[in-house]
C-alpha cells in the first residue's frame, strides 16, 4: 500500500517530481510500505524535498537527494547528497486529551515558533512539521515534552541534526 502527500511545491509544471522511499512498515502503525515527497528536480538524477514526511525517517524538508527512475518512471530515493539542517518532527493528538483528534489545535501551540505542518487526514490528524534550521530549537523541544506530559498529543522526532541534539 503506497502513500501519497497532498502538498504541491511552487516549481514549474516540469521541475515537480515525487520521490519515493520505501521502509518496513512498523507495527502498530500505519500500513504503508512506499511514501512519495513532492521535490524540485535539480538534475537528471538529483532533487530538492519540498515537505515534510508523515512516514519516512532521516529526511527532512529542503534536503538534496539521488534518486533512480525505474521503469515505470517512479523516482526512488537513493541517498542524502546534501542535508537542509532542517529537522521534522510529527505529532499525533491524544483524542481523549485536551486537544481532542484537533489538528488545527496542533497548529495553534506550533504557530508562535513560525512552525505549520501538513495533516494526514481527517481521520489520523498526524501533523508533519518541519523545524527550519534557525528555529528556537529549545523552546520548541519545551512545548513538545510540555504537551505530551500534559496529555495533548504524542510527537516523535524522525529527522534530527547536532542542533537539536544539544538545544
Amino acid at each position: 500500500m503506497s502513500l501519497l502527500t497532498s502538498y504541491e511545491p511552487s516549481a514549474t509544471e516540469s521541475d515537480r517530481i515525487k520521490v519515493w522511499y520505501r521502509f518496513v512498515p512498523r507495527e502498530g502503525w500505519l500500513p504503508q510500505d512506499t511514501e512519495g515527497l513532492w521535490a524540485t528536480r535539480l538534475s537528471e538524477d538529483t532533487a530538492k524535498v519540498e515537505n515534510a514526511p508523515f512516514l519516512q525517517d532521516g529526511v527532512a524538508e529542503g534536503e538534496i537527494v539521488r534518486f533512480v527512475t525505474d521503469a515505470d518512471g517512479l523516482h526512488w530515493s537513493q541517498e542524502r547528497v546534501e542535508a537542509s539542517g532542517n529537522c521534522t518532527v510529527r505529532v499525533l493528538p491524544v483524542p481523549s486529551g485536551p486537544l481532542g483528534r484537533s489538528a488545527r489545535a496542533v497548529h495553534e501551540r506550533l504557530a508562535p515558533f513560525g512552525l505549520g505542518g501538513e495533516v494526514f487526514s481527517e481521520e489520523f490528524p498526524l501533523v508533519a512539521v518541519t523545524v527550519p534550521a534557525d528555529a528556537d530549537l529549545g523552546g520548541i523541544k519545551a512545548l513538545l515534552a510540555r504537551g505530551q506530559e500534559e496529555g495533548w498529543w504524542y510527537f516523535e522526532v524522525s529527522c534530527v541534526t547536532e542542533a537539536w541534539r544539544n538545544a
